[in-house]
């Protein structure tokens, strides 16, 4: 097994390199073993790999340390965090890792490095994007809870039918471009003090097309596209909340001429439930109950997402005192957790006293059952009845 060279010195810089220093030696060795200004030299494009696993640990200030101390052995088999070029990585990785640091001037303008990435082959621009749809939709705690699909009419851009989006009359109104026979980009090679250097840029004749348009499509004067309306069904899952956006790729307005389409935002709005209201992944709800089944207990009906469910209010319930039903609130989006219901008893005092009631209560006003906890610093039941005439 051949033994690695020091990456210091593949770069040509000393172990106190600042940064910069380290990036610029870079790009220098980077450009010297280019593939493309070395067609067909091994050797060449092994250096530039080599240059770019160099580059890789030593732009990066935890791997670089680990080097300094270990050497090569600290991204060794097993070791955490190795180098991302071991192991057969080729020029297409290295370009979609670090082209950037070198700008449009160096692999973008000189080598064409924007078709080489894209696999080979220039990419053609197809018309341009569809803009983003944003609209929004109501649900129901039900179907918060339990998620739904809804069927949505959408009015917006669609693609025309009638040339199929390319914006022609017809096929022979859409002709390969004369400029750039097709490519979408045209070439042109310079002399400088580095040697040939190779610029690409979009064709200015079809705007990176590849085609021209000799009679437009009636239907949609050449745009490719039509306003009309389309009925997108639209999977809400459950736990959603308001104030949530999703989103679905291409479903938003066609692009010009071919080009991508949009995407189509919802945004989620939850409708008010007539008892219940929500409070995260939990649902809560006032319970207003009788002094008498306060004091005796009593069994009652409470409303829940899933319906109606009984509970047993116990002798000596407390105002204020919170029942909880277990999992029946909304669940969490995508996840596994699910909320209750919570239950909030408040005892209600009645407000229109005859004689009798009131000295009947008068009378109990005076048993020790009937006086406040001092704990909790209470009124007596009694107490807030006669506030509440006074």
């Amino acid at each position: 097994m051949a033994t690695k060279r020091d990456f210091y010195e593949i770069l040509g810089v000393s172990k106190s390199a600042s940064a910069d220093e380290i990036k610029k030696a870079y790009r220098k060795v980077a450009m010297q073993f280019h593939p493309d200004r070395n067609p067909g030299d091994k050797e060449a494009e092994e250096k530039f790999k080599e240059a770019a696993e160099a580059y890789e640990i030593l732009s990066d200030t935890d791997k670089k340390s680990k080097y300094d101390r270990f050497g090569h052995a600290a991204f060794g088999p097993g070791t955490n965090g190795g180098s991302g070029f071991s192991g057969g990585m080729n020029t297409e990785d290295i370009f979609s890792q670090f082209g950037d640091i070198f700008g449009d001037d160096v692999f973008g303008s000189f080598f064409g490095g924007g078709s080489r990435r894209g696999g080979g082959g220039a990419s053609k621009a197809r018309g341009q994007r569809g803009s983003n749809l944003r609209i929004k939709m109501k649900l129901t705690f039900e179907e918060i809870a339990k998620g739904v699909i809804k069927n949505v009419k959408v009015k917006k851009h669609v693609l025309c039918t009638t040339c199929g989006g390319n914006g022609a009359k017809d096929k022979n109104s859409l002709q390969t471009c004369s400029t750039c026979n097709g490519s979408g980009q045209v070439r042109r090679v310079t002399n400088t003090f580095l040697g040939q250097m190779q610029t690409v840029s979009t064709c200015p004749t079809c705007n990176g097309e590849g085609t021209t348009v000799t009679a437009k499509c009636g239907a949609c004067k050449g745009e490719g596209r039509v306003y009309g309306e389309e009925t997108i069904s639209i999977e809400i899952p459950a736990g959603v909340q308001e104030g949530m956006q999703l989103s679905m790729n291409g479903k938003g307005n066609a692009g010009e001429r071919g080009g991508a389409p949009g995407d189509l935002i919802i945004q989620i709005e939850e409708e008010p439930h007539a008892e219940l209201h929500r409070d995260g992944l939990n649902v809560a709800y006032d319970l207003h109950i009788s002094f008498p089944d306060a004091a005796f207990g009593t069994h009652v009906e409470v409303p829940t997402i899933d319906g109606r469910a009984k509970i047993k209010i116990p002798p000596g319930t407390q105002s204020g005192k919170i029942f909880r039903l277990k999992g029946k609130g909304f669940p969490e989006v995508q996840g596994y957790a699910k909320g209750d219901q919570l239950i909030q008893v408040s005892v209600w005092t009645p407000q229109n006293l005859s004689a009798e009631e009131k000295e009947a209560l008068e009378k109990m006003n005076h048993s020790e059952n009937f006086k406040p906890n001092p704990n909790k610093g209470d009124k007596s039941f009694f107490d807030r009845v006669r506030e509440a005439f006074n």
